[in-house]
């Protein structure tokens, strides 16, 4: 029993640390964010969606027995993203404030204000512990799914500018480690959503391997030497070829004074049948 708490706790902790790592990854983002003062190309959906999930399991964990390893993973994450969406607000387009503003009313007050008021009223003692778990684990199941998005842009563009290597590696850590805690602990409320957590990044990691070296795309020049034998006419054969082709027509005054155009080649030609002509005649 004391070797099964143990591995328990060992895992939590570690849990605990890598998902701190895992908090911390976007933070080269948002200093490229600060450092040029937009936020353009990045969306907030992530960080809003990030919030939404520590707010959940935080709720959940207070419930919960002997979770106070998810109580202090998620009250770092809480503010750690919640930093992330100030800063993004700070430099965002006032288009992409308003769609971050939009979300935080839909997820963040809205959707977590409705869950508490449910929960608390209409659920007590266990009962309430099944409902925020059950709760918990399909949202997680929905943010482990959510990457497929940036899986398929990743195959459209062959980029992955937009899905660091970083954060993929320790998001399919973080997974296993909370796998065995929770399947130590015996909540699959928090094993369960990790299996497909770590799946998906494997994927992730895979797709990054791949696509890590943007493609070039060689052009090549054609050389001045190929193209001078291509394009270099002999002039003295042209001019040859083209004489042999210009009919002369010379003209000459008849008889009467009116002028008449001779063909010299059909002259010539009629020249040497007569002279044939009469080489024949004298046989």
């Amino acid at each position: 029993m004391a070797l099964h708490l143990t591995w328990m706790l060992a895992f939590g902790l570690l849990g605990n640390l890598i998902s701190c790592l895992v908090c911390l990854a976007p933070l080269p983002t948002f200093y490229q964010i600060y450092k040029k003062k937009t936020s353009e190309g990045f969306q907030s959906i992530p960080y809003v969606i990030a919030l939404f999930s520590a707010m959940l399991w935080l709720f959940y964990a207070i419930f919960s027995e002997d979770a106070i390893l998810l109580i202090t993973i998620n009250t770092f994450a809480f503010f750690m993203e919640f930093g992330y969406i100030v800063v993004y607000l700070l430099y965002a387009t006032k288009k992409d404030k308003i769609l971050t503003f939009k979300l935080l009313l839909l997820f963040n007050s809205f959707g977590f204000g409705l869950i508490c008021l449910l929960t608390l009223f209409l659920t007590q003692g266990q009962k309430r512990v099944q409902v925020l778990g059950w709760i918990c684990m399909i949202f997680s199941l929905c943010v482990f799914v959510a990457p497929l998005f940036i899986v398929r842009e990743v195959i459209k563009t062959k980029s992955v500018e937009f899905m660091p290597f970083s954060l993929s590696f320790f998001l399919t850590l973080s997974a296993v480690m909370w796998f065995f805690y929770g399947y130590l602990k015996k909540d699959h409320f928090v094993a369960v959503p990790n299996i497909l957590g770590f799946l998906f990044g494997i994927i992730q990691m895979v797709l990054y391997v791949i696509y890590r070296k943007p493609m070039k795309i060689l052009v090549v020049e054609p050389k001045l030497q190929d193209l001078s034998h291509e394009h270099i006419v002999d002039i003295r054969k042209l001019g040859t070829a083209i004489c042999s082709e210009i009919n002369i027509v010379i003209p000459q005054l008849n008889a009467s004074g009116k002028v008449v155009f001779e063909d010299q080649i059909a002259k010539e030609l009629t020249k040497q049948t007569q002279e044939i002509t009469n080489a024949t005649n004298k046989i």
